[in-house]
């Protein structure tokens, strides 16, 4: 290898440590990013029904956006807050109620089949204890990282104020990144940002839509069956819903965890209305709300969770599906049609 090619080696290598060091700076741009585009959706949907100018547009957005969000802090959170611990502490007496259930149902079968009690379940006792204290120690990791979530306060305002700053002018923005891209590329590369864009504002819709179809069905699904705590359940299956694969399964734990004390049957039932609540979901809802402009594979999406999860953290997991749909159409564009196709025609040429 020449001078040259080496030094262009360490250049990228150095790039790549670069970019790795900086990766939580990153997907927090990239959150704003993402958030830019949903006020710009609003905004182009306010300026569509007005006919009015685009900055008259956004502040409408920004207001109704602010509305929105001071009913919601004031009227719902203290009652989701309320119900959320008193949540928290029935998961782990739901779950020594049940390992009761179970130890009582082991005992009562081995007397009618081998006609004696089996007194000692020293392991399905040990278990109890130790789900017991599982339960408490989750508990007092999700109480400890309230205490902690302040810390997280000040990058949160950052990515607000960096997203309202994107969204006043997004077509400037644009344009900076275009530069950082060789002139031959950038025309292709505006068309690329465009279809990324479209992307992600059918993914927002799409999941505002379902998350608020869950909700509502979870709601009038646990009311019909008589469960308490109806509104936490079916804030946090709405809020879950975001989270694909994991997010509906973890909305399921807490409205079993409170209908099982009313008897093991409601508790089934439960889980039977969040699986039916999620299959309309997944095969109604949202075909119906994205028109078909999404096709992410189940598989594909699980693995973009785990590997966004690992590299990013708790916040990749979020951030898992807007990021897997920007990397589908970078993916598609770029390195298929536009590296790949090529070389394939030219193979077929020679």
């Amino acid at each position: 290898m020449k001078f040259g090619q080496w030094l262009g080696l360490v250049a990228l290598w150095a790039s790549l440590v670069l970019l790795w060091s900086l990766r939580q700076s990153m997907l927090n741009l990239f959150g704003a990013l993402v958030l830019a585009m949903g006020l710009c959706t609003l905004t182009g949907a306010v300026r569509e029904r007005l006919n009015c100018s685009r900055p008259l547009a956004l502040l409408l957005s920004i207001g109704l956006i602010s509305t929105i969000l001071g009913i919601f802090l004031i009227a719902v959170v203290p009652l989701f807050v309320d119900q959320f611990i008193q949540l928290l502490i029935q998961v782990p007496h739901a779950g020594a109620f049940v390992l009761d259930l179970l130890r009582s149902a082991i005992e009562e079968s081995s007397s009618v089949f081998n006609g004696r009690n089996i007194d000692s379940l020293t392991w399905l006792k040990g278990l109890q204890i130790d789900y017991i204290a599982a339960g408490n120690a989750l508990v007092n990791s999700l109480i400890k990282f309230a205490k902690e979530a302040g810390s997280g306060i000040v990058q949160l305002l950052f990515v607000i104020a960096l997203s309202l700053m994107v969204a006043v002018q997004p077509n400037a923005y644009r344009e900076v990144g275009i530069q950082l891209i060789p002139s031959f590329y950038r025309r292709r590369f505006r068309q690329v940002l465009v279809q990324c864009g479209n992307s992600l504002s059918a993914w927002m819709v799409g999941v505002l839509i379902s998350s608020l179809c869950v909700s509502a069905l979870s709601a009038i699904g646990l009311s019909l069956l008589g469960v308490k705590l109806v509104a936490a359940n079916a804030l946090l299956a709405g809020l879950l819903n975001i989270i694909p694969n994991i997010g509906p399964t973890l909305s399921t734990v807490f409205p079993m965890s409170v209908a099982v004390f009313d008897g093991p049957w409601k508790a089934l039932a439960v889980l039977l209305l969040y699986i039916g609540v999620q299959n309309l979901e997944s095969y109604i809802i949202t075909p119906a709300v994205m028109h078909k402009q999404l096709k992410l594979l189940p598989g594909l999406t699980l693995t973009a969770q785990l590997v966004f999860t690992v590299i990013f953290g708790p916040l990749g997991l979020l951030l898992a599906l807007p990021l897997a749909v920007c990397m589908q159409v970078l993916v598609r564009e770029v390195l298929i049609r536009d590296i790949l196709d090529p070389i394939g025609h030219q193979n077929v040429e020679c």
